[in-house]
């Protein structure tokens, strides 16, 4: 799961981008509203976690400007402001979610999980495919019930091909998945990681498209 995180106090960001990252995230920050804006414009991002007290705009004023700009993706605010009239708002002018700092990670990670299985009509964290059981939540990726040792980004590979099905996802689409815009990446990076699944799971794990991408080919009983 790809997260853009809007957070101007560089010592909170930088916490919160250590702890999503040892839980498989990929994660974009940005400290202002003008930065989100100019970020979501270009980031393909799964969901976005958003300060209020922004040093340039209030977070309030953002939330229904990015819906108006059509802007779906889920969000969840993340504030120390603990009054009722600012949750109720903060949901009613976009919101989908609202956590109070001081928070605990633990529960950070799972309402995001919450929000991306709403996303993907899911009731639970697990994504199935006859043999093959992946749980983004957990880390955990078994076939025939024996449990398979994936890194993170080969996790973050199979997860983003299996939720698209039968859509053909771009080498760049795909990359959005696992790098994030601080990262250098090279040339052959894809390749590598799908060469890996294929080694671990089956070469028709994935299958490639030329010249469109590649899709998720299942597993052979």
């Amino acid at each position: 799961m790809r997260v853009l995180l809007v957070e101007d106090n560089e010592l909170i960001a930088h916490g919160i981008k250590a702890g999503l990252r040892a839980h498989q995230f990929t994660v974009d920050s940005v400290a202002s509203a003008a930065m989100a804006e100019a970020a979501l414009a270009t980031l393909n991002c799964d969901v976005l976690i958003l300060d209020l007290g922004l040093p340039d705009e209030d977070g309030m004023k953002l939330l229904p400007r990015l819906r108006a700009k059509g802007i779906v993706l889920p969000i969840l605010v993340l504030t120390a402001r603990d009054s009722v009239k600012d949750k109720v708002m903060a949901l009613q002018r976009g919101a989908d979610d609202y956590l109070l700092k001081p928070f605990d990670l633990d529960e950070l990670v799972a309402r995001l999980h919450a929000l991306q299985r709403r996303v993907a009509g899911r009731c639970v964290d697990l994504i199935e495919d006859g043999p093959l059981k992946l749980n983004p939540a957990t880390g955990n990726v078994s076939l025939n019930e024996l449990p398979i040792a994936l890194s993170r980004r080969e996790m973050a590979l199979l997860a983003a091909l299996m939720q698209a099905k039968d859509r053909i996802l771009s080498a760049e689409q795909l990359k959005d998945r696992l790098y994030d815009f601080s990262e250098e990446i090279e040339s052959n990076a894809l390749n590598v990681h799908i060469y890996h699944l294929r080694r671990k799971l089956g070469g028709e794990i994935i299958e490639t498209i030329r010249g469109m991408g590649y899709r998720y080919g299942g597993v052979k009983q």
